[in-house]
């Protein structure tokens, strides 16, 4: 599997803000709030003592998530005039006799709900590579179903 994060470039500024908010916010004032959890004495009843543990652990890990996503992202760049459907574009297709658009995006922009759908779903490498007036067969948890790309934005 690819370490590449295929994100856009509003999204990896956002990263990089939580990211900073992390290691200039977050990570002092839990350790502060150790400190100060140490200072109340006897730690093996101390539930403040070991959420705070807790909190940083978890704040450390996601930063060290963060760091490999920003590491590895490469910025989705729209064309104008996409012959075939690439990442960071919006296809129209037709299944079931309804239309439908869906954005291919990277898996930390998702959103099937608003239609941004990863290159990595099922849904989304089958749409990669295909052009317009295209049949695509993906099998889906509701059966098998036949999409039409009719249009590449």
């Amino acid at each position: 599997m690819s370490n590449i994060q295929y994100v856009s470039e509003s999204s990896l500024e956002n990263l990089k803000i939580e990211l900073e908010t992390i290691y200039n916010k977050t990570i002092p004032d839990i350790a502060k709030r150790i400190d100060e959890a140490k200072q109340q004495g006897d730690l093996s009843e101390n539930a403040e003592y070991h959420q705070a543990r807790e909190d940083m652990s978890w704040t450390q890990g996601r930063a060290k998530e963060l760091e490999n996503l920003i590491q590895n992202a490469q910025i989705i760049h729209k064309t104008k005039d996409m012959d075939k459907v690439m990442i960071g574009c919006t296809v129209s297709v037709k299944v079931n006799g309804k239309t439908k658009d869906y954005t291919i995006v990277g898996a930390q922009e998702a959103d099937p709900a608003k239609g941004m759908i990863s290159n990595e779903s099922p849904l989304g490498q089958a749409f990669l590579n295909r052009k317009v007036k295209e049949k695509v067969e993906v099998s889906t948890p509701a059966g098998k179903n036949i999409y039409e790309i009719i249009d590449i934005k």
